[in-house]
């Protein structure tokens, strides 16, 4: 058996983090030095986030690379082509929780599979099937943002309104950029009306 027809193993990335810490940066980042070596990639973002582009991964700095938006994890899977060996998975957190299922699957028929997304809603509570992505994943790298309060390393996403912090009961999906979020360290993260409940 030559090398060219030995089945490749196939893998979970997930990048997380809060906002602004550079995930979509490190996903292009991957997905760039894939197609550099010749292998042949597809991205996927959430049809939900069209605040750069409606057909493209884009970060905050900028750079960007081709997406087909989807409208959920089963029109994902359908949508992956044959002899696509890398598969690029923006805003993971904004899909249906059957995305670990469709990345375990993909990842079992030889796949790369590198997901990017927020591991904390701005509650900083667990987001959509992050937890089941990171549980699934055969390499985490959680990255850190620059809290705008302090300048120490931010791990919280802060949503703002009308220049307050949201309310814990405020709507979890509500896609924005810098004039509605913040990065936040721990002890900077203000989430009023969180209800601290121990049994």
């Amino acid at each position: 058996m030559d090398g060219n027809s030995r089945h490749k193993e196939g893998s979970v990335e997930v990048i997380c983090g809060c906002m602004f810490s550079g995930k979509s940066e490190e996903l292009i980042r991957r997905l760039r030095r894939a197609v550099i070596a010749k292998q042949k990639v597809q991205v996927f973002k959430p049809a939900i986030d069209d605040r750069y582009s409606i057909d493209q991964v884009r970060s905050h700095s900028g750079s960007g690379f081709d997406a087909t938006p989807v409208s959920s994890s089963a029109e994902l899977l359908r949508c992956v082509e044959e002899g696509t060996t890398v598969v690029g998975i923006d805003e993971a957190q904004f899909f249906d929780n059957n995305l670990p299922h469709v990345v375990d699957k993909l990842a079992s028929e030889g796949k790369r599979v590198i997901c990017a997304g927020l591991d904390l809603d701005f509650r900083g509570e667990p987001f959509g099937p992050m937890p089941t992505l990171l549980a699934i994943a055969e390499h985490v790298d959680k990255l850190t943002a620059i809290c705008m309060v302090s300048g120490e390393p931010a791990t919280r996403t802060q949503r703002i309104i009308d220049g307050r912090p949201a309310s814990y009961h405020d709507p979890i999906i509500l896609v924005g950029a810098t004039e509605s979020y913040e990065a936040r360290s721990r002890r900077h993260h203000i989430v009023p009306e969180k209800p601290f409940d121990l049994e």
